[in-house]
């Protein structure tokens, strides 16, 4: 009995029948993405919440000015799994990113929990950025039309705002929040061509407003606000001094989400062997420059200490300058990169629920495909009320540190996964190969490893309290129905 379930836990789907599955008739999806495509999805993605508002968190609370080191540090984590995920993405071109590869190296049971995660990262990541996104939206709607939208449906029962008397108040919900949820999951559930033309569309309004605020505020930098450059350590790990530093890489590495997003889109890309490479690694380049950049200016505008508690840092810097146009056109700026984040993570994970409800260990009436629009719609409702749910009644914060976790675990278990396909298929045919291997992925291991302990305790107990929860679904559902477990069960039935 214990050998058989360990074999169910471990067994696996071989390279030949999960790209078999990819083209698998009615509920297949359609290649339709290009290399330029495939990039902007990955900074539509990138470029958000992390740089807009966790930038001013990370420096107020963990890092000063020396967040820019912090970034550098999660960017050097990203581009080790990045090298990784670009070999896998390329072997294995199917929806499903992390969770499809780890199926394919490690078995079920670790395919599941990778999955699992991947529901709180993508999920959770995009309602993290509908907090922010309702941030900039209420300040743009006061600040350029004079219209003011009642604090008590702007932030969520956990925040605060301030009444005309000036005493406080906790708000009831975030209804802008829902509002970009709700938007961005039509519009993918429409077509993904059409979602990957209006981000192409909308990102290049992204990159001109990060342009933009960087050679601007240059001129407007005060080398007073960089003292100290590395703030010292208050005492207490992870506020300040290189503990702080870490902390920091680990909270603002959920401003490089997007990077893996765009792996969950392999199965509708164009010569993925060769676009995934380009899509990956070129759109996790592109926002490293500009985020490494962008935290510098930042935090020269504004000193750490005046952003504390800001969720919408670029606003109060730019006030800095004398041109007041500027504000607005930020602001709208990044109200429209926003979208895109939110629309490329809810792409992500409704394509990673859709592949895990193919292999039956969620309810196969989520791989369903629509007959018109050749998109898994069942996935993109359902998440469209579970993240809106979630932006409309978290705050921030909390959000943001889940996000982080969730991807250094993904991150992690897609590192070990090269190493793994290396030893047990040395022959599978690469169009990318990670170089050094087994060095570059252990470094990736390691270096995410690092960041993950750097995290709060608060952010590990929710952690492995969602992942309990998944275990839960696992073995009183899902390792029952499992497809790959069904047919094995079927094909032993039959020789007997």
């Amino acid at each position: 009995m214990a050998s058989g379930i360990a074999g169910d836990l471990f067994r696996i789907k071989t390279l030949d029948r999960l790209n078999a599955d990819a083209e698998g008739g009615e509920h297949s999806l359609q290649r339709t993405l290009g290399p330029w495509s495939l990039i902007g999805l990955g900074i539509g993605a990138v470029i958000g919440a992390g740089l807009f508002s966790l930038t001013g968190i990370a420096a107020a609370e963990h890092a000063g000015p020396a967040v820019v080191i912090s970034f550098a540090i999660a960017a050097i984590g990203c581009a080790f799994a990045g090298m990784c995920y670009s070999e896998l993405a390329g072997m294995i071109p199917v929806a499903g990113s992390a969770y499809t590869y780890s199926y394919a190296t490690m078995g079920e049971f670790v395919a599941w929990i990778i999955g699992w995660d991947l529901v709180l990262e993508y999920a959770v990541g995009a309602a993290t950025v509908s907090v922010s996104w309702s941030r900039y939206v209420t300040r743009f709607l006061k600040d350029t039309l004079g219209i003011n939208l009642p604090g008590a449906f702007a932030n969520s029962p956990f925040e605060t705002y301030q009444l005309a008397d000036g005493t406080m108040a906790h708000g009831l919900v975030n209804l802008p929040a829902i509002f970009i949820i709700v938007a961005a999951s039509a519009l993918l559930m429409i077509g993904i061509r059409e979602s990957a033309r209006v981000n192409a569309a909308i990102v290049l309004v992204k990159v001109a407003v990060v342009i933009t605020v960087i050679g601007v505020g240059l001129f407007y930098v005060k080398g007073q606000n960089y003292q100290p450059f590395l703030p010292p350590n208050t005492g207490t790990f992870g506020e300040y001094g290189i503990s702080g530093v870490m902390r920091a890489a680990g909270v603002v590495f959920f401003a490089y989400v997007g990077f893996d997003a765009v792996s969950t889109a392999a199965q509708e890309a164009k010569n993925p062997q060769r676009n995934m490479m380009i899509g990956i690694l070129g759109s996790l380049a592109i926002c490293t420059v500009l985020y490494i950049a962008f935290a510098g200016v930042l935090t020269g505008l504004v000193h750490y200490d005046a952003m504390k508690g800001d969720a919408a840092p670029v606003n109060t810097a730019i006030a800095q300058t004398p041109f007041p146009w500027l504000r607005g056109l930020v602001t709208f700026g990044v109200i429209c990169g926003f979208s895109t984040v939110i629309l490329v993570l809810l792409l992500g994970q409704s394509r990673v629920f859709y592949t895990m409800a193919q292999d039956r260990l969620l309810p196969g009436f989520f791989a369903a495909i629509h007959p018109k629009w050749k998109t898994p719609y069942r996935s993109n409702l359902f998440f469209m009320v579970f993240t809106s749910a979630l932006g409309g009644f978290l705050p921030i914060s909390q959000l943001g540190h889940m996000t982080s976790i969730g991807t250094l675990l993904a991150f992690i278990l897609v590192c070990i996964g090269v190493i793994i396909l290396r030893r047990t298929q040395p022959d599978a045919p690469r169009a990318y190969r990670t170089p050094l291997v087994p060095l570059v992925p252990i470094l990736g291991v390691l270096s995410c490893f690092a960041m993950m302990v750097s995290l709060d305790g608060e952010t590990w107990l929710r952690l492995v309290i969602w992942l309990a929860i998944g275990l839960l679904i696992y073995f009183g559902w899902s390792r029952r129905n499992s497809r790959i477990g069904r047919e094995e069960g079927s094909n032993a039935t039959t020789a007997i």
